[in-house]
């Protein structure tokens, strides 16, 4: 049996600094589709250089934007990558085995990250991603942040691991702590009840714990260890800003100025 053709699906805004390295990691694909929402820089010019078929919309949320992109794929099977991902090279070669003869509706990559100047530590945790799967049997989740494909079907695990880029500093990280936690008040609202004080009080506590310590980002030095607090501060916004969302529902608080007419 003919091996399954790929679509390698990408969405985009602004993305020119990381996009050529995505593209190139992926210029064997079957189809590269690119989603772009409207970017000013060179991103659909780089597109369009490694012969992606690029489309236009206005951004409508991370989970929509990507079930957008998925939807215009030509192919059943899809690679779906963020534009500041890269393949390694051999990705093409594991794939095609893959999809030779695909055991599992879905399968899941890891992924290791850039922290400011230098990679995680190879002792560190590895975070673990659905990307790869059959679109036919997978859709994105309704989640406003933290978006995540749900598969409906058996998922498997691939020997091949993500370069992530992500933010180049450490004020790009606190910025997207800053609009992620406003944009999970949404993801959050079921948790406005009893003991969102002591999650106040504990949850960054808990998420350093974890980042730098479970995950292992203690061995990547400093860079672990800002990275760390930067992922607390983030666990912290979200219950604040949950908080504060909460006494402006229940007690119709609001600051000088803001009073009603």
């Amino acid at each position: 049996m003919a091996r399954e053709p790929l679509s390698v699906v990408i969405t985009t805004y602004n993305s020119a600094a990381t996009l050529d390295a995505c593209l190139a990691s992926v210029r064997w694909a079957d189809e590269i589709v690119v989603l772009d929402s409207g970017s000013t820089d060179a991103t659909v010019a780089i597109a369009t250089h490694y012969g992606a078929r690029v489309s236009t919309q206005p951004f409508a949320g991370y989970s929509a934007q990507k079930q957008a992109a998925i939807d215009l794929a030509g192919h059943d099977w899809v690679l779906l990558l963020d534009s500041d991902e890269a393949l390694p090279d051999g990705a093409a070669e594991v794939l095609g085995q893959v999809l030779d003869a695909p055991a599992h509706a879905g399968y899941q990559v890891w992924r290791r990250e850039w922290i400011f100047w230098q990679w995680q530590s190879p002792r560190s945790r590895l975070n673990h991603y659905v990307r790869l799967f059959d679109r036919l049997r997978a859709r994105m989740s309704a989640h406003q942040v933290h978006e995540e494909v749900q598969v409906d079907g058996s998922i498997g695990v691939l020997n091949l691991v993500l370069d992530h880029y992500g933010e180049r500093d450490i004020a790009g990280r606190v910025d997207k702590a800053n609009r992620y936690s406003s944009l999970q008040l949404a993801d959050l609202a079921e948790r406005r009840g009893t003991g969102l004080r002591l999650r106040l009080l504990t949850n960054s506590m808990a998420a350093f714990f974890r980042y730098y310590v479970l995950r292992g980002h203690y061995r990547s030095g400093w860079a672990g260890f800002i990275a760390a607090r930067i992922h607390a501060f983030y666990a912290f916004l979200k219950y604040a800003k949950l908080y504060e969302a909460t006494r402006v529902t229940r007690h119709g608080e609001r600051l000088p100025g803001q009073e009603d007419g």
